[in-house]
């Protein structure tokens, strides 16, 4: 089975240990520079027409995009995600040997809920933010493909190489019990290990979803989170007020019922692994 990774960063590295040896990874990239031996590096652009056009006489079963904007700006993120999307969807709708799976990798920021609410697959999306609207968006482009396409919203990732909050406990900043602020967190092993289910599913011919939440099975607040942080680094916090953004609590539910089992099931399993890998 042929897997293109559209975007090859930190995630998609991820992906080929949560396989088996029978697959054959290819990671496309505008520098494809550093990539594990498990995958070849193709050398692209997600927003070149041509370019995909090319690419796609290779005859990809599987297309994983997991993208990120070169800035944290409006433009960054409408390149990244809109373009990449529309520039992608007619490739693919263009190519002769269509992959039989394509999974786009989105995020919860897509919900403008707040207040400790619930969200789950069937609730509105409703954005907040220009970075949401862009990933709408983009999801809009991919919905419409001509094959299976799954979208999968990811809550908040941490891991290594990924330890901002954890580097503001130990700076010292904490935040208050109220308003509370929600938290919702993915460990990077979990998206990794989510995508390559989803595939695994796809392969025996079970049914899936076309949209999936990604997050673990805890949600909490920031104040709760931070207190166990602090406790487990021997640090003392200063509450620190922030302005109030889109609160929710994000379910798992149909992750769960499709048969996903979390290496980190919570946050307390996950940051101890993340804590101990930092002490060494």
């Amino acid at each position: 089975m042929k897997i293109l990774l559209a975007g090859s960063g930190d995630i998609a590295q991820r992906i080929p240990s949560k396989m088996t040896s029978q697959e054959q990874f290819f990671g496309l990239k505008r520098h494809p520079k550093n990539l594990p031996n498990d995958i070849i590096p193709l050398i692209g652009d997600l927003t070149d027409a041509d370019c995909l056009d090319l690419l796609f006489l290779e005859g990809f079963d599987v297309v994983v995009a997991t993208l990120t904007p070169n800035s944290a700006t409006e433009e960054g993120y409408q390149k990244a995600y809109v373009d990449a999307a529309a520039t992608l969807s007619l490739a693919i709708k263009n190519a002769d040997h269509k992959p039989k799976l394509v999974i786009w990798v989105s995020s919860t920021s897509v919900y403008g809920q707040s207040a400790g609410s619930w969200v789950d697959e069937d609730s509105l999306a409703k954005p907040v933010s220009f970075s949401g609207r862009a990933l709408l968006q983009a999801e809009q482009h991919m919905v419409a493909l001509p094959c299976t396409t799954v979208v999968v919203r990811f809550s908040g990732i941490y891991g290594p190489g990924r330890t901002r909050l954890l580097d503001q406990v130990l700076a010292g900043v904490g935040r208050a019990a109220q308003p509370e602020q929600w938290s919702n967190r993915i460990h990077s092993e979990d998206c990794a290990g989510v995508i390559a289910h989803l595939i695994r599913l796809n392969e025996k011919q079970v049914p899936l979803s076309t949209l999936y939440l990604a997050t673990d099975c805890e949600p909490v607040t920031q104040y709760e989170l931070r207190g166990w942080l602090a406790a487990h680094l021997d640090v003392s916090l200063v509450e620190k007020y922030t302005k109030q953004r889109s609160s929710r609590r994000c379910s798992n539910k149909k992750l769960l019922d499709s048969g996903y089992r979390f290496i980190f099931p919570t946050y307390r399993e996950g940051y101890l692994a993340l804590i101990e890998q930092l002490k060494e």
